[in-house]
């Protein structure tokens, strides 16, 4: 949250309402546990993605 801010606040601390962090390289599939592997993604989103994954 330091580098990338929340989207909705703008803020590198606390909550971030309707947003979770996502990995991009699920860490199933070998992604590493990093920030550089980590994006922004809103709930819903995350939510039809973990269904796929």
């Amino acid at each position: 949250m330091r580098t990338h801010p929340c989207p909705s606040t703008g803020k590198s601390h606390g909550a971030c309402r309707g947003y979770v962090v996502d990995h991009v390289v699920p860490l199933k599939r070998g992604g590493p546990d990093r920030p550089e592997n980590m994006q922004w993604q809103t709930t819903a989103v995350g939510k039809a993605k973990d269904k796929v994954e």
